[in-house]
């Protein structure tokens, strides 16, 4: 139960909603539109967990490589800098995900026609490559992503834009434009994610010289783009807010009114906690995004 434990710490399943929720709109989407196929929705969603955890994983042994982990450190413990993993069995890990993560990938060929010239299995597989090369370039290569204060960006393209946009497609085979929306609103919740684990490492992670957003602008700055960030992905699908509206009523405001709510509680346990304690913000972050991927989605099934 330990070993499993560890391993369970090593794919940080608090934050895996940052990967589901991509994938969640676009099926609600597609169910809005009278498009929701089953099989290539399910494929979406193990291919977006697979690949998060690749991400983690090798976020975590890139970390350790290059020194910037370090025994007791104030976020979760890492199972390799703490001894609790090996290296070669956390490269082992990293490397077996990245193959399934591959195989899923390749099998929603199977389900997406082919187009003339095989055109849109060659852009899958585009698309599939990038995520792969970018869950790496994050934490290794010669220029890390989420050392040069480019985490951000990279969550934006790969935890909102990319998901929401290619679930689409693999589902209905067709692209629209409130996959766009969708993917930017949800996009701006990865962020979020991505803010408190480096507002909360901001210390550890200077003395390493990883320079995050954090660490290049501070904590304050970095604290009111947590809140811009949540009302933003709010306001986005505003269309869609005011469609409810008018064949609704009232009703659609009350998970709006929900979502607020947390979201300005969490900012405010963001500002006042610090250390450990900003650990439970973490997974606070990661449920308002789910919660609001789930509102979303019921809205557009209501």
């Amino acid at each position: 139960m330990k070993k499993i434990k560890i391993w369970i710490e090593a794919i940080r399943l608090r934050t895996l909603p940052v990967s589901v929720s991509g994938v969640l709109i676009a099926m609600g989407l597609a169910k809005f539109n009278g498009q929701f196929r089953l099989l290539p929705s399910l494929l979406c969603v193990v291919f977006a967990v697979l690949a998060q955890i690749v991400s983690n994983l090798a976020n975590e042994y890139f970390d350790f490589k290059a020194g910037t982990d370090k025994k007791g450190r104030v976020g979760p413990r890492r199972g390799v800098t703490e001894g609790d993993i090996t290296p070669r069995a956390m490269c082992r890990a990293m490397v077996g995900t990245l193959v399934a993560t591959c195989l899923v990938g390749l099998s929603t060929l199977a389900v997406v026609d082919p187009g003339d010239g095989y055109r849109n299995w060659l852009m899958l597989i585009a698309a599939g490559i990038l995520i792969a090369i970018f869950a790496f370039a994050y934490s290794a290569g010669p220029y890390p992503l989420s050392y040069h204060a480019l985490g951000e960006p990279t969550v934006m393209a790969f935890y909102g834009l990319v998901p929401v946009i290619f679930s689409y497609y693999v589902i209905t085979e067709t692209f629209h434009p409130f996959a766009v929306m969708a993917g930017i609103a949800i996009g701006f919740m990865g962020v979020n994610v991505l803010l408190v684990n480096n507002y909360r490492d901001v210390d550890d992670d200077r003395e390493a010289g990883k320079r995050t957003s954090v660490v290049v602008f501070g904590r304050k700055p970095a604290a009111f783009a947590y809140l811009l960030n949540g009302l933003l992905a709010l306001s986005i699908p505003g269309v869609l807010w005011v469609r409810l509206y008018f064949t609704s009523g009232w009703w659609f405001l009350v998970p709006i009114v929900l979502y607020l709510a947390l979201h300005f509680a969490t900012w405010h346990r963001l500002t006042h906690a610090e250390g450990p304690a900003l650990n439970p913000v973490l997974g606070a972050t990661a449920r308002n995004m789910l919660l609001f991927t789930i509102a979303l989605c019921v809205m557009l099934l209501m």
